[in-house]
């Protein structure tokens, strides 16, 4: 009994010992954890991490491994001959051939608006309805010749009916010949009024046609009880002759369009010009048939590949300049009319270079930027200005020199891991 509950002198050591030791693990575990939390970000799980507090600003350090993921390709800078550019400045306009100016065939009351200012439209679209008063009057015009028409018409066929009855009562003598060829001359009367009368329907018809009436439209103009085909085929349509933005409106529901007075002007932005302006020194140097690369500050990164159709004859004298006319497929309609653009247009003379790969290029804070390689596993961000692009390489006309490496495929990883350093910095 005593035994059991005797007690061991030295178990309160022990316990305290035990007691200490896990009051350190736990003090080391923390710290663990907030040396873990107060650590800089990475910048990527393939980026070198030893020194990356050291790194100074713009370099980005890859393992070997890291830059075979990526797929790195590491091109020279090379100097190569290249076209001389002429670099102008001008403005985007319209084709004239894709310019449509909508007025009424004649005089009418508007009754509806369609479409508005900006509005795209497609091949067809109705614009406005308007009731065409001269084509009201044009079909009463045509419907009295049709009933004219068919009373000379019913007329003569009684006049030839007794002239055929006569015919075989001179053969009987019982009328004289005098009667006959009485009978005879009021039928060639009767025939020659038809015929005028026919004549005066066709020109009617012909005015019809060119407001838009088919000859279907013209046999449904004829009256019937309860209709007033007048009425009905005074009311035009003005509508969009081909896909376009409408660019012009000027008009209203309830006034009165006069044919002299333009509504509407539809244009087809699918295709554009591109107005530079040419220095008179380098006039000779511009050619028809050449191709150009157009900028506008809307889309600083991206071109717009046109072609020189035609140099003006004609220079202004306050600027000493010409106009080159530069078409540019325009899809999307990205390309607005008036803004303003830069324009590069090659000559036939040559000169040097600097070059790399059209991949090397990327944009950072509207910034044009290209990778160096400083060492086996280094990579320096420099600015660079761009210049004409030829084929897959495009030129570099500041920024860096010939015989410096830059990276080419894989470049967009180098600036990928470059905005997640800069951001693990900000934080």
């Amino acid at each position: 009994m005593d035994a059991m509950t005797h007690t061991n002198p030295k178990e309160p050591g022990i316990s305290l010992r035990v007691l200490l030791i896990a009051v350190g693990v736990t003090a080391l575990l923390t710290g663990i954890v907030a040396w873990m939390l107060m650590r800089p970000a990475s910048v990527g799980p393939n980026v070198v991490e030893e020194h990356a507090d050291e790194l100074p600003a713009g370099i980005v350090e890859l393992t070997p491994d890291a830059q075979k993921n990526a797929a790195l390709g590491l091109a020279p800078v090379e100097v190569r001959p290249l076209p001389t550019t002429i670099d102008v400045t001008g403005s985007v306009a319209a084709e004239d051939a894709r310019i449509a100016h909508i007025r009424p065939l004649a005089r009418g009351l508007i009754e509806r608006v369609w479409v508005s200012l900006g509005q795209r439209v497609t091949q067809g679209q109705p614009l406005a309805t308007y009731d065409n008063i001269q084509l009201g009057e044009l079909v009463g015009d045509y419907l009295g010749a049709r009933a004219v028409l068919r009373q000379a018409e019913a007329d003569l066929d009684v006049k030839r009916r007794v002239v055929e009855r006569g015919r075989e009562l001179i053969k009987l003598e019982a009328i004289a010949q005098q009667t006959l060829d009485l009978r005879e001359a009021e039928l060639k009367t009767s025939e020659a009024g038809v015929a005028r009368d026919q004549a005066a329907v066709s020109r009617v018809e012909e005015q019809l046609h060119r407001f838009g009436l088919s000859d279907v439209d013209l046999k449904q103009l004829s009256p019937t009880e309860g209709t007033s085909p007048h009425r009905d085929a005074s009311h035009a349509v003005l509508r969009a002759p081909f896909d376009g933005v409408v660019t012009k409106y000027d008009v209203a529901q309830g006034e009165v369009a006069e044919p002299e007075r333009e509504l509407f002007t539809v244009t087809d932005m699918s295709s554009v010009w591109v107005l530079a302006d040419i220095y008179e020194k380098d006039i000779t140097k511009v050619r028809a048939d050449t191709d150009a690369i157009v900028r506008v500050d809307a889309y600083p990164d991206r071109t717009f590949a046109g072609r020189v159709t035609y140099v003006a004859d004609l220079i202004d004298p306050q600027t000493r300049s010409a106009k080159a006319r530069v078409v540019v497929a325009n899809p999307g309609t990205a390309l607005k009319l008036d803004m303003f653009a830069r324009i590069s247009i090659p000559t036939a003379e040559q000169r040097e270079g600097l070059l790399v790969p059209v991949a090397a290029i990327q944009t950072i804070d509207n910034q044009s930027v290209v990778f160096v390689q400083e060492s086996a596993n280094r990579f320096m961000r420099r600015d660079v200005e761009l210049g004409m692009t030829a084929g897959d390489l495009v030129e570099i006309r500041s920024g860096v020199q010939a015989g410096d490496t830059v990276v080419g495929a894989g470049s967009f990883y180098l600036k990928t891991a470059l905005l997640r350093e800069r951001i693990g910095d900000e934080h």
